[in-house]
This record gives structure tokens, C-alpha cells and sequence, in this order.
């Protein structure tokens, strides 16, 4: 009878006719999505990566609710006043109040950085999945202009599309990043189905008489979820920090409403003797991009069992 290291009798094992051993239960909870789910809330980082982002969002959802002030409103005899119980984060040069700006301000930021990722996406994920699934001449001429677009860097082509406009709105920062964004999507998604669309499962798809689109918005796309996941959060970071570099080069929301880098615009005359006018909108979008880089730093270790095994 076999027996393990200390000497215990192990159960016999029943080998059915043939020779081939019979399947052993599968263990309760081994849900690809439960596994993931568990893993990432083990790790202590993309947990509070999630609180700030939950937190952050709750701030912009009910900034008219909890702020103590509106975000024009301006207190005549406070101007720059230091933090205090009565300006918890200080006021501006103009008597504004810094902390309700910056929580008006998360809705801006916060908008621009889901919107745009989720318009670079679209353009992204279509491109790759086409891309890599026709090949040929389509592959080609597709990852040309992907390469195209990859030679300048992003908040160099958003710059001159925002400024051909007098006034700049939500909309058309919305799509002057979006539409610079996508091309790091699409090489994923390309490198996904390329591996994807060799399965047997497409093959047996494609004998069966199934129509392209059906295969890859019912067979590929599904399986390539999880590294768009990944990637969309990591780009909502991204491109929060780009509105906040054209905020501040004054081709983003402008003033009396508020956004991070249009906050740090103002502030730049000031915060060599107000510190704060400058620091809190700082911290506002440090920690914001480091959580949604945090978030999706965790989310690509819970949905790759291998590299969470490594560390």
C-alpha cells in the first residue's frame, strides 16, 4: 500500500478499465473570475489603489452636495488665506476655496480620463481585432498607420487638435484624446488574436459556416478581455495626467470652472509663497494616476495566475 512521508496509508486510487485513472473532483471555487477576484483582494496595494479611485469618484459624483463652498464662489478678506478650520486646503488668490474646487475639479478630470479611454478603445480594439484577424494587405496598411500615429508622442498631437478650436470644451478634449490614445490598445489586442484565432475552437467556428463578425465579436473578442481590462485602467491615468498638462497649458476646461491642471495654472505665480495653492491640486492628480496605475498594476497579477505566483 503506498504510504506518504510520515508513514500514512494514502487512499488507493481507482483506475477504471483501460488503465486510465478515473477524474478527481474539481475543487469548489475554481471559477476563472472568483480566482481573479480573490487574488486581487489579497493585495493590500490594489486595495487601497481601489479605496482612493472609489473615494476620488465619490467626490465628484456629490461635490455640490458636500463641498463647503461652489467653485466660483469667492469670500472677499480670504484671499490666499492659509489651510485653516475655515479653508480646510487654503483659498486661492481669488478667495476660492481649494478643497471644493478640487473636489468639482474630480469631475473633470475624472470624466476626461473615462471618456477618452474608453474613445481610444473603441478605435483600438477594433483596429487590432481586424487587424490581426484578416492579415494580409488589411494588417499592413492598418499597423502603418498605427505607427504613424506612435511616432509623435500623444500630448503632441492633442496640443494642435485642441488648439484649432477658440474655446475649448469637454467634447474636444474628450476627442483629442481619445483619438491619440489608441494605438498601444491596438497592439495588444493584435498580439492577443494572433495567438487567439489559431485555437480550435475558431477553426471549428470558421467549419461550421460561422460569418467573420460572429467569430470575432462572439469567439475572439471574449477571451481577449482581460489585457483590455488592464489596459483601460491603466490608461485612465494616463490620460488624466495629459488633461492636466493641457489644462495647464490653458487648452483644456477654462476658468471659473475648475479642473487640476487649469488649478495649477493659476497657482503658478503664487506657490513660492502659498504653498498650498499649488500643492493639494498636485496631490490631487499624484494620487489619482498612481491609484488607477496601482489598480491596474493588481488586475493584471489576479487575471495572471503566473506572474502572481513570481512575486
Amino acid at each position: 500500500m503506498a504510504t506518504d512521508s510520515a508513514g500514512t496509508p494514502l487512499p488507493p486510487v481507482l483506475v477504471p478499465q483501460g488503465g486510465i485513472a478515473a477524474p478527481q473532483p474539481v475543487e469548489a471555487g475554481t471559477d476563472p473570475l472568483a480566482l481573479a477576484l480573490r487574488r486581487m483582494l489579497r493585495n493590500p496595494r490594489t486595495l487601497a489603489a481601489l479605496a482612493v479611485v472609489l473615494i476620488m469618484l465619490l467626490l465628484a459624483v456629490l461635490a455640490g452636495v458636500i463641498a463647503p463652498y461652489s467653485y466660483k464662489e469667492q469670500v472677499r478678506g480670504h484671499e490666499l488665506s492659509p489651510p485653516g478650520s475655515e479653508f480646510f486646503f487654503g483659498s486661492d488668490r481669488l478667495g476660492r476655496d481649494i478643497l471644493s474646487r478640487i473636489m468639482y475639479g474630480a469631475r473633470v478630470s475624472l470624466a476626461v480620463g473615462i471618456v477618452a479611454t474608453a474613445l481610444s478603445l473603441f478605435i483600438g480594439v477594433n483596429v487590432g481585432l481586424i487587424s490581426a484577424y484578416f492579415g494580409g494587405w488589411v494588417d499592413a496598411v492598418l499597423m502603418r498607420i498605427t505607427d504613424t500615429f506612435s511616432a509623435f508622442p500623444s500630448i503632441m498631437l492633442a496640443i494642435p487638435i485642441t488648439a484649432l478650436f477658440d474655446r475649448p470644451s469637454f467634447a474636444i478634449v474628450f476627442f483629442a484624446l481619445g483619438i491619440v490614445g489608441w494605438t498601444g490598445i491596438a497592439r495588444v489586442v493584435r498580439g492577443q488574436v494572433l495567438t487567439v484565432k489559431e485555437m480550435d475552437y475558431v477553426t471549428a467556428a470558421r467549419a461550421l459556416g460561422s460569418r467573420n463578425t460572429r467569430i470575432i465579436f462572439r469567439h475572439i473578442l471574449p477571451n481577449c478581455v482581460s489585457p483590455i481590462i488592464v489596459i483601460a485602467t491603466l490608461s485612465v491615468g494616463g490620460n488624466i495626467l495629459a488633461e492636466a498638462g493641457l489644462s495647464f497649458l490653458g487648452l483644456s476646461v477654462q476658468d471659473p470652472f475648475p479642473s487640476w491642471g487649469g488649478m495649477l495654472t493659476i497657482a503658478r505665480n503664487d506657490f513660492h509663497l502659498y504653498w498650498w495653492v499649488a500643492v493639494f491640486p498636485g496631490l490631487a492628480i499624484v494620487l489619482t494616476v498612481l491609484s488607477f496605475n496601482l489598480l491596474g498594476d493588481g488586475l493584471r497579477d489576479a487575471l495572471d495566475p503566473k506572474r502572481s505566483a513570481l512575486r
